[in-house]
């Protein structure tokens, strides 16, 4: 089914502004980014999404708890953050079907402007936000909807580059470009922790929790805006419009989708399942576990976690170089195994010190990286071309809903109630989904061997 002119003529304003601006004032074909221009937009724009997403999660553990819930004790408060937590995964796919309605009728452009000025636009209001102590139980359910708009802007931000980078890849290329967008994981991460870690160690705690946490959620929506303008020029591109126009990166139905791509979808969202779970137990669920039960300062774990984030960069970029020589389905298998072994020692490092704490973080980034790395690779070429775009999205979106949305709320449920153990129990639980799933899509093992 070609474009409408309809629709080309709604997008085509913002499109030809970057197409412009990228050409040096001359609209051709031939003036095109280069590939690495295109990379370090793709990362640019995921950096940021990242970035929302670890603000929130780091503010979840040091803020909301005395903020919002100040009349529960510290480990319900921060059990009530991690379940507002979870509202952006269960709104994530909500999102991906309103924002494909809009990308259909308006064009990619107007999807990404509305969708990044959503999420950098919760994410702010967040930072506005009174506490408890102003507005009473409001100021939860102010929290709660703000969650969901980045939720679902989350959903509408999804502009398949994964697959975009991957199908143009070279010849034995395509896990190197799989492995790229991953890279904004980790460098949202080291963003938002660095923040915190400074207003945390050059602020009282009491001008912390009153003003000082709010810069970080300031920062995000300038931080949005830079990635606009990055996606924007990727949608210029020569590449990005002939895929388009050829439908490999055209969104289709939900419903129709669903009904021809629903075990490929389900079983893509369970491949990753392993580097989704492993992905808040090393981030998000062990700052909660220093501060709740733990005499360590909060700051010393943030910076712990700078620099596991810097062993993660290096680690996908490791994943990229594995799975050109042995395969991504290779790579996952393998990493899930390890993830499992990972499992049955590394959450009682937490209460290890700061030698036990400082390995479980290094330790669980290099398995993350590995696994993250190509998680996206999974999923970028195992639907019908017509209906590839809005599948990846689908199927991206019950991967972090089904491993990752709830693993902070339970893992910190397990270990307060049975112990670290059962943490490990619990991230065992998603390896094991992973290989599962490896073993029962012959299709999706066919096509990456």
């Amino acid at each position: 089914m070609a474009v409408s002119a309809a629709t080309v003529s709604n997008s085509t304003q913002l499109e030809r502004d970057a197409r412009l601006n990228n050409s040096g004032g001359s609209d051709t074909a031939g003036h095109g980014i280069a590939p690495g221009e295109i990379a370090i937009g793709v990362i640019i724009g995921r950096t940021s999404e990242f970035f929302d997403f670890f603000v929130y999660a780091i503010a979840s553990v040091l803020v909301f708890p005395s903020l919002v819930f100040p009349y529960v004790d510290a480990l319900t408060g921060t059990m009530y953050s991690f379940a507002l937590f979870a509202l952006a995964f269960i709104a994530r796919p909500i999102g991906t079907a309103l924002f494909s309605v809009l990308d259909r009728r308006h064009g990619r452009s107007v999807r990404l402007t509305v969708a990044l000025f959503l999420l950098g636009g919760s994410t702010i209001a967040v930072g506005f936000m009174p506490g408890y102590a102003s507005i009473g139980t409001y100021a939860a359910v102010l929290l709660g909807l703000f969650r969901i708009g980045q939720g679902i802007a989350l959903g509408g931000v999804w502009d398949g580059l994964p697959s975009l980078l991957s199908l143009n890849a070279p010849e034995g290329k395509r896990g190197w470009y799989a492995m790229i967008p991953q890279l904004g994981a980790p460098i949202g991460l080291f963003v938002a922790a660095s923040l915190f870690a400074f207003f945390l160690a050059t602020l009282t705690t009491g001008d912390f929790l009153d003003w000082g946490w709010r810069y970080p959620f300031f920062v995000a929506f300038a931080i949005n805006v830079v990635a606009l303008f990055a996606r924007l020029r990727i949608v210029a591109t020569p590449e990005f419009e002939e895929m388009f126009a050829s439908r490999e990166l055209q969104p289709s139905s939900i419903r129709e989708t669903v009904r021809k791509e629903g075990r490929v979808i389900l079983l893509g969202a369970f491949a990753p399942l392993a580097s989704f779970a492993m992905f808040h137990l090393v981030t998000v669920y062990p700052l909660s576990w220093i501060v709740l039960f733990t005499q360590q300062a909060p700051v010393r774990f943030l910076v712990i976690e700078m620099i596991g984030a810097c062993f993660g960069v290096l680690s996908i970029l490791a994943s990229g170089i594995l799975a050109d020589r042995v395969g991504r389905r290779t790579v996952l298998g393998v990493s899930a195994v390890a993830i499992a072994a990972y499992s049955g020692f590394a959450p009682q490092l937490l209460n290890g010190g700061d030698v036990g704490e400082t390995i479980y973080t290094i330790l669980g980034f290099i398995l993350l990286g590995l696994a993250f790395g190509q998680s996206s690779g999974v999923i970028a070429s195992q639907f019908t071309i017509a209906r590839r775009y809005t599948a990846s999205a689908l199927t991206s979106d019950l991967a972090w809903l089904i491993g990752a949305g709830f693993a902070p709320l339970a893992a910190l449920m397990l270990s307060s109630n049975f112990g670290l153990l059962s943490v490990g129990a619990y991230l065992l639980s998603g390896s094991v989904c992973t290989l599962g799933a490896l073993y029962l899509n012959k299709e999706m093992g066919k096509r990456m061997s």
